[in-house]
């Protein structure tokens, strides 16, 4: 019986130091130590096709004493597609001319049409090129196929760095006098259920976990907005999961909780409370509802709320996206198929330095649209600072908490 791997074994040792001929001569000569059978068998162990094998045997059984040494015969192997068809590249960087992309003085440039309708529509103007001839044209002519690169930042707001410095300062003094500093934010939605998620976990080999083919919204379940509050100080994070729209008050209702369940009890003696929030979403700085239910807030609490927005466009430099949401993954390989198998996830997260995570389910409904009368933001006691009034501002009770 022909052992392949022994075959293979032996042509894997030889193969790096031998030409295109002495590989061929090599596995012939095997095919006939083999006897019956042997080409098939040298084929499956080398990986040459049949023919070739048959060629060397061919050259091994005339005999000849003058052999020559070259490795092919003069003219032999296929011409390059430049060689017959000389216009090709010019076609072919005429048809991409309007897809080019990047700095045309660039030493690389990238195109946006596929290769497969290059090869398409070289052959309507008469040229016959594979797929895999158009590609290495591309690389002749130093084009490559890339991703889009997140580095652009978008206009650039004159007083950023100086409302960054305000930022640190004030949650600087708050956190130096013992008073509560938090960043808080939204993060992107989930569809709840059997979905494809994004990661990896450990499963039997070749048996990973069924899940739908589309992604649906399935209406028993919805979608889930999670909303972070990360305790600078303290390094404790809070995340309500909500299953209605993403709203103010959704989002001060998310200040609420972390305060009853873990703020009060860790600051006592609070005064006021310090908040770090993004320029836009639900707790930008021109939404009304985010102003009206903060002044709800702050009667119930009997603590004076200062908030601080970062400037446009910095979002992600916001405290509670490297400290807290870079560590929370609802992307494990895992579905989300139930609001509890997300409040796990969530709550699982712990880091080396300590971070902690709690978190739980928000089941009220935050209609959308509503709409805040003048009278309402009259009555919100709001003092803005000297320094972007818009971005940085104070609000106090108005009475006393119950």
């Amino acid at each position: 019986m022909i052992d392949i791997d022994d075959i293979r074994a032996r042509w894997q040792l030889a193969a790096p130091f031998l030409d295109e001929r002495g590989r061929r001569l090599f596995a012939a000569n095997e095919a006939l130590a083999q006897g019956l059978g042997g080409v098939t068998a040298t084929a499956r162990g080398s990986g040459l096709a049949r023919s070739t094998i048959n060629r060397g045997m061919r050259e091994l059984r005339s005999a000849r004493n003058d052999i020559d040494r070259r490795v092919r015969r003069p003219g032999a192997g296929r011409k390059p597609a430049v060689a017959h068809q000389p216009g090709l590249p010019a076609a072919l960087e005429a048809l991409i001319e309007s897809a080019i992309r990047g700095d045309p003085g660039s030493p690389l440039r990238w195109v946006s049409r596929s290769q497969r309708h290059l090869v398409k529509a070289l052959a309507e103007q008469g040229f016959k090129a594979s797929q895999r001839v158009v590609a290495n044209l591309l690389r002749e002519l130093n084009y490559s196929c890339q991703a889009n690169s997140k580095t652009r930042e978008g206009g650039k707001h004159p007083d950023r760095d100086a409302q960054f410095a305000h930022i640190n300062a004030t949650v600087k003094a708050a956190t130096n006098a013992g008073e509560p500093a938090i960043s808080v934010d939204t993060k992107k939605k989930e569809l709840v259920g059997d979905f494809k998620n994004n990661g990896r976990e450990l499963r039997p080999k070749g048996q990973p976990e069924a899940v739908r083919v589309h992604d649906f919204k399935i209406p028993a379940l919805g979608k889930v907005a999670p909303y972070g509050v990360y305790d600078i100080a303290a390094n404790h994070g809070w995340v309500s999961v909500g299953v209605d729209a993403d709203t103010g008050a959704f989002a001060v209702e998310s200040i609420r909780r972390w305060w009853y369940k873990l703020g009060q009890t860790r600051y006592p003696n609070a005064k006021c409370l310090t908040i770090t929030a993004d320029c836009g979403g639900s707790n930008g700085p021109q939404v009304k509802l985010w102003k009206r239910e903060l002044q709800r807030f702050a009667d119930q609490t009997g603590l004076t709320v200062t908030v601080a927005h970062l400037p446009p466009g910095t979002s992600k430099w916001n405290k509670i996206e490297h400290r807290l949401f870079a560590f929370i993954t609802t992307r494990r390989g895992k579905p989300l198929v139930s609001h509890q198998v997300i409040v796990q996830l969530i709550g699982s997260t712990t880091t080396e330095t300590g971070l902690k995570v709690c978190c739980e389910i928000d089941g009220n409904l935050y209609p959308k649209a509503i709409k805040i009368t003048h009278k309402e933001m009259q009555a919100i006691n709001i003092t803005r600072d000297e320094f972007h009034g818009e971005w940085n501002y104070t609000i106090a009770p108005t009475q006393r908490p119950p």
